[in-house]
């Protein structure tokens, strides 16, 4: 689609923010208004679309995405989204060990059990750890924890938590993120720990190389996302 618009601005309405093409407001592709919770995001999102050029890129685009995801989606379909949620924890990656080699083990053991642990206790949700890929159920209880947990969190979070759970195959690491129990930098390191041993290993493989470089972009955006609807201004 090419440029339509000249000028890009943020307008406040009764404590909220919402952005104007040429003095029109702006829709999601859902034709939602954009209403916005806190100046950075829409000041965020400002800027996507100011800094497009004669043609309009939405991949550049990361944070008027989510937004768009989150009214078009997430507000009005909370409980599917909590539950596209809860699938990614019936089968998180962290709950899936290798038996060997030992390296690989016990790197896993230090990074991915301390969240494990921490979601058992933060969140009463005991989750079952196994070794080699064949599924285990999660306990009915673990899951409907879990899903108490996701569901007390605001749009704008989950919205967020969506991303970051399809990119790291992870509810926990999902969840660690939104409650700045981790940063992007560091569940992005969990959820590729496989991945990157086998690179030390055997070297890289630059097709995969790239596929876990648009994961990392989306659990960033996933993360400043959060922090933009929490009114951090600096993730800006």
């Amino acid at each position: 689609m090419k440029r339509f618009y000249r000028q890009v601005s943020v307008v406040e309405r009764d404590g909220r923010f919402a952005i104007t093409l040429d003095d029109k407001q702006l829709k999601s592709p859902g034709q939602r208004e954009l209403e916005l919770s806190t100046h950075g995001l829409a000041m965020a999102i400002r800027r996507e679309w100011a800094e497009q050029g004669d043609a309009i890129q939405p991949r550049t685009m990361p944070m008027m995405q989510l937004a768009s995801t989150m009214v078009d989606r997430v507000k009005p379909q909370r409980d599917a989204v909590v539950d596209a949620l809860l699938r990614y924890g019936g089968s998180d990656l962290l709950c899936y060990r290798a038996d060997r080699p030992e390296a690989l083990v016990a790197r896993q053991h230090s990074v991915w059990q301390p969240l494990i642990d921490w979601v058992a206790v933060e969140h009463r949700a005991e989750l079952m750890v196994t070794r080699g890929m064949m599924p285990v159920p999660q306990p009915q209880a673990a899951l409907d924890a879990l899903a108490a947990s996701v569901a007390a969190h605001e749009d704008a979070h989950l919205t967020a938590m969506l991303v970051a759970a399809a990119a790291s195959s992870s509810l926990v690491l999902a969840l660690a993120l939104a409650s700045h129990r981790l940063t992007a930098a560091e569940a992005y390191a969990a959820s590729v720990l496989d991945e990157t041993y086998q690179s030390e290993i055997w070297g890289e493989d630059w097709e995969a190389a790239d596929q876990r470089a648009e994961r990392r972009a989306d659990i960033e955006a996933a993360a400043r996302f959060i922090a933009l609807s929490e009114g951090n201004e600096h993730a800006g």
